[in-house]
């Protein structure tokens, strides 16, 4: 194991002075993009994610050990092209860990502490969550039983996450086409960022954008539709403790308050966001739809000018 190392606290210097950079550049082009609160917030909960992970962590090297030693179906050496391959299979991974958090409460629990912020800046991309280490690795539990050594599979995680760190920024507006095309980029991540409607559950790419134009959740940037950071309905507390574990109170209290079936109750851990027992809640396509019809009708040479 001593061959992977644990890069993240190796980028930890990088982060700081990305964020430093980013702050004058944007305090230069007079783009108000930090919140001291809110960037303080942010970063607090990223040294409790670094803190928590080196427990999440020996949970998940025991997970992967334990399925790589005793079922897995091939020996996948540690090589140049089986990196490759882990490239794809993890970012393959992390699309559908990362959209099924969106579409499953009991996994945006954890990770509605990402989409906390209203602002959006390098300091928003350490704004992790504190609970979902501890079982999220659940998507990526078919590698090592492919036959991928779990050391390989931890060290590409951690390379995906750091490739994210750089797209949480408005001081990039648009890179090259052809990148734009294959890779996940600021102007990409933002779209998935917004509360907006039309933005609602978009664009869940770690790296490779390619995965959310297969399946049909890519939505590129509008300049006619800016982008409101945050959640449809805010959090609006600065405090860390509160951020990490309101969904979750919320989501048991749904779970267990009131009269309701028990099959009610177990929805409210699996159904989308904003789902309720009575039919009374609305879903983000819901909202997208609302908003789609909105326009039309606004767009419509018949509609009533006031």
């Amino acid at each position: 194991m001593t061959e992977f190392p644990d890069i993240i606290l190796y980028a930890i210097p990088f982060f700081i002075i990305s964020m430093l950079l980013e702050l004058y550049v944007t305090a230069k082009e007079n783009i108000k993009t930090y919140e001291k609160k809110d960037a303080f917030t942010s970063i607090t909960m990223g040294l409790g994610n670094v803190f928590l992970s080196y427990f999440s962590k020996a949970l998940v090297f025991v997970s992967f050990f334990y399925v790589y030693e005793n079922f897995r179906v091939f020996t996948i050496p540690v090589t140049w092209w089986s990196f490759i391959l882990l490239f794809f299979a993890d970012d393959f991974s992390y699309y559908w860990f990362h959209r099924i958090s969106h579409e499953c409460r009991i996994f945006w629990a954890s990770h509605v502490v990402h989409h906390s912020s209203q602002h959006y800046n390098l300091s928003t991309a350490l704004r992790q969550t504190w609970s979902g280490g501890f079982y999220t690795f659940i998507f990526w539990i078919w590698l090592p039983l492919l036959g991928f050594h779990p050391g390989m599979i931890v060290l590409q995680m951690s390379i995906s996450l750091i490739y994210q760190f750089w797209i949480h920024t408005e001081a990039i507006d648009k890179t090259p086409s052809w990148f734009e095309a294959v890779m996940n980029t600021p102007s990409h991540h933002r779209v998935h960022h917004g509360s907006n409607p039309l933005y609602l559950d978009r664009n869940h790419a770690g790296i490779l954008i390619i995965w959310d134009k297969l399946f049909g959740t890519f939505q590129p940037e509008l300049k006619e539709e800016k982008v409101v950071y945050g959640l449809v309905s805010n959090i609006n507390t600065y405090n860390p403790v509160k951020i990490a574990f309101i969904e979750w109170t919320n989501m048991f209290k749904d779970v267990f308050s009131g009269k309701k079936s028990l099959k009610s109750r177990f929805l409210y851990l699996v159904k989308p966001p904003g789902w309720k027992h009575d039919g009374t809640g609305k879903l983000s396509s819901d909202l997208r739809a609302e908003w789609e019809e909105q326009s039309f009708q606004s767009q419509s040479p018949f509609s009533e000018k006031k």
